[in-house]
């Protein structure tokens, strides 16, 4: 019964209440409504358990497209306005649970448990929520429901929390509900490091901000920071025994991959969040490790103190990366370096990720209105030599005190390849993507999702970007 009331949801919205402020303000008020969550299992089980349900400050997300067309992320949020069924708030999302299954210890039946939240806009009237994840053929299914009055304190919690930490308008162009908004966050950084804190923001904000697409749409966003102190300077890393008191938790080794940060400490980083109007948060992690994560509307994560000579720009091309994970969903799109996933996409199945193809229809490739003219499918390319030079390059040590010292002359061989390529500038569809080295496509040679480079995102992942700032903005 739920899909038909999605279907009538839909149909019922947009005829009857075509100015999207009068959609808004009949179903909510001003503040946000946060829900915090359980979420267990192992490999091919999973349950939710409601935690706490959380009043927070002004909306500052979306009041126009409050229902998520974008169909991206592994889960759905769906809020229904519980006396009519109608549909009036929905956004996709990503989590760590969904990355976790794929990883060796989920497949031998290990439990564990994951704190995870969603929001949206302060409801006027008694609602129901629900999750919904996709099968294997990318249908998505109710999984989890709650039906939460916003009226009731023994349902809301609406304690006014006060940050400690202090909140600075880095880039501020508007109204925070007519805007994409940013917070970073930093972990690792002590209270005599918060000057370097500052300009390691502001640094990152300018590459963001001169990488296209995101140089041209810079008015269409807000950048705030949240002053986070740490007891110690540094983040943990386990596989070095080394171990630190930060205020977001935030950790090198994630699901065994040295270079993989992320933090599981949900609660802390949506408390401290909250400082800021925020729809999209970065976390700056205060460590010289090169790394960073990014999951999509969760966080992304960047490292901040390379020490390496000439080797600074590579944590530009982190936080852009992994920006580009979190914000627009998009994919990795390489496909030769080492991760702790198994079967992190299902064979001949479409990836949601708009910037990847299993292509199980050559004659509709996602992407098909960017293809170059006259442009192969699938297209060839110079794969035989880059994975020869690719496959010298990973046997070294990459934690090893001279890696980048004897990295440098196979870095330059892969660049130069890729940028002579015949078909260098152009949109195609090029096997070896998402982690496999056959069976799915990237758009492009070369992007900020393939190559640890400063290029910037080929038209599709372009595409893709623009199409958010869009659904958040307009």
């Amino acid at each position: 019964m739920r899909f038909f009331y999605v279907l009538m949801a839909t149909m019922l919205i947009c005829p009857v209440y075509a100015d999207h402020t009068a959609i808004y303000e009949k179903f909510f008020s001003e503040r946000t409504m946060r829900v915090d969550y359980f979420h267990t299992g192992t490999k091919d089980q999973e349950t939710f358990s409601l935690d706490e349900v959380y009043e927070e400050g002004r909306w500052p997300g979306r009041r126009v497209n409050l229902v998520d067309t974008l169909n991206l992320g592994e889960y759905m949020v769906r809020v229904y306005d519980y006396s009519t069924n109608v549909l009036v708030y929905s956004q996709g999302f990503s989590s760590i649970f969904y990355e976790w299954q794929t990883t060796d210890e989920a497949l031998k039946g290990i439990h564990r448990t994951f704190s995870e939240s969603v929001r949206f806009p302060y409801p006027k009237r008694v609602v129901q929520v629900t999750i919904a994840r996709r099968d294997k053929q990318m249908t998505f299914h109710e999984i989890f429901s709650t039906v939460i009055d916003p009226d009731d304190p023994t349902h809301v919690n609406k304690e006014k929390k006060r940050s400690p930490y202090k909140m600075i308008r880095l880039m501020e162009h508007g109204d925070p509900s007519q805007k994409v908004d940013i917070v970073i966050l930093g972990d690792g950084y002590a209270r005599a490091e918060m000057g370097k804190f500052r300009a390691d923001a502001k640094r990152f904000n300018d590459v963001m901000f001169t990488t296209h697409p995101f140089a041209t749409r810079k008015k269409e966003f807000n950048v705030w920071l949240v002053e986070v102190e740490s007891e110690d300077s540094g983040v943990d890393v386990p596989d070095k025994d080394v171990w630190k008191h930060n205020m977001l938790g935030t950790s090198y080794n994630t699901f065994g991959s040295a270079r993989y940060i992320l933090t599981v400490e949900n609660k802390a980083v949506r408390d401290i969040a909250t400082a800021a109007p925020y729809d999209f948060i970065c976390i700056l992690v205060n460590d010289t490790r090169y790394g960073g994560g990014g999951i999509y509307n969760l966080y992304a994560t960047t490292y901040t103190s390379e020490t390496v000579a000439d080797q600074e720009w590579q944590m530009d091309y982190v936080y852009v990366h992994e920006f580009g994970h979190s914000f627009a969903g998009l994919g990795d799109e390489y496909y030769s370096s080492s991760t702790a996933y198994n079967e992190f996409y299902q064979p001949g199945v479409e990836p949601w990720e708009p910037n990847i193809t299993a292509l199980t229809d050559k004659q509709n490739v996602k992407w098909k209105k960017y293809l170059s003219s006259g442009i192969e499918i699938p297209t060839p390319w110079e794969k035989a030599q880059y994975d020869s030079i690719e496959g010298q390059r990973r046997k070294l040590d990459r934690l090893a005190p001279d890696y980048y010292e004897k990295r440098e002359p196979f870095f330059k061989a892969l660049t130069e390849l890729r940028r002579t390529s015949k078909h260098a500038g152009k949109v195609g569809v090029f096997e070896g993507s998402g982690y496999a080295l056959v069976g799915l496509y990237r758009p492009a040679v070369d992007c900020r999702m393939f190559s640890l480079s400063l290029v910037d995102f080929d038209p599709v992942c372009s595409a893709a970007i623009n199409r958010m700032i869009d659904f958040y903005t307009k």
